[in-house]
């Protein structure tokens, strides 16, 4: 059983008490067809060291070790995929820190499982700079980065063979937008989104709204869409 308190200091300071193993595998169960969906994305706004990531990313390991154990290139680009839908978010720094770190010691741990050999220093290279966009020290209450400005996720799609694409958004606009986007049936009309498109800026730049898969309605538009597609092992040098 994993530790709930690391301090009092902390308790009082932070409210900080980490959920135990039990309790996160009991939630998780509630919406267990999703954590064995590799690509499907979670987003745990006061993610602490990981508990809850940690546990989703074991989920989807094991479907890529299901499907995918006996092709060795399969695995590593799906398990990317499994790391790469992983979002969190907390207000101490050495929590982010302690959770990138365990995310990707689950990861190489599985990957050697799997392989029978440790990963490689390019591959282990991509892991840390996606977990670098994925899990970020700030407020999901302010939806502000520790240094004040807004938190942004990158998002990471398989889309051509081994290729990925990335796109950004700004989480106050996506949460936003989803709170924008119901009405009482829950849907927004495909009339409405030129109007909406007006409502929307980063900058000088305009977020377009687009229809997004993942939550079946239109969310805003990425803050930048442009990077190239590049091989997954590649994705250490999106920057």
């Amino acid at each position: 059983m994993s530790k709930q308190v690391k301090s009092k200091e902390r308790v009082s300071e932070h409210g900080e008490v980490y959920t135990n193993e039990r309790e996160v595998n009991a939630m998780l169960d509630l919406v267990k067809s999703e954590t064995e969906r590799i690509e499907s994305r979670f987003l745990e706004p006061a993610c602490g060291n990981g508990n809850f990531l940690a546990e989703i990313l074991k989920r989807k390991l094991a479907v890529v070790d299901r499907l995918y154990k006996k092709n060795e290139f399969e695995w590593e680009k799906y398990s990317v995929l499994a790391v790469s839908s992983s979002y969190g978010v907390d207000i101490l720094q050495d929590n982010v820190n302690e959770c990138r770190d365990r995310l990707l010691n689950i990861w190489k741990n599985a990957y050697k499982k799997a392989t029978r050999h440790e990963s490689d220093e390019d591959l282990d290279k991509t892991i840390k700079h996606i977990l670098k966009h994925n899990i970020l020290c700030g407020d999901a209450l302010t939806m502000k980065q520790a240094d004040g400005k807004p938190i942004i996720f990158a998002q990471w799609d398989m889309v051509m063979g081994s290729k990925f694409q990335r796109r950004d958004y700004r989480l106050d606009e996506l949460v936003e937008g989803q709170e924008k986007s119901k009405g009482d049936e829950e849907q927004i009309s495909l009339f409405d989104i030129d109007d909406m498109n007006d409502d929307w800026s980063y900058g000088d730049k305009k977020s377009n709204w687009v229809y997004d898969e993942e939550t079946k309605g239109y969310i805003p538009g990425p803050i930048k869409d442009d990077y190239p597609l590049v091989d997954y092992r590649r994705l250490k040098n999106y920057d």
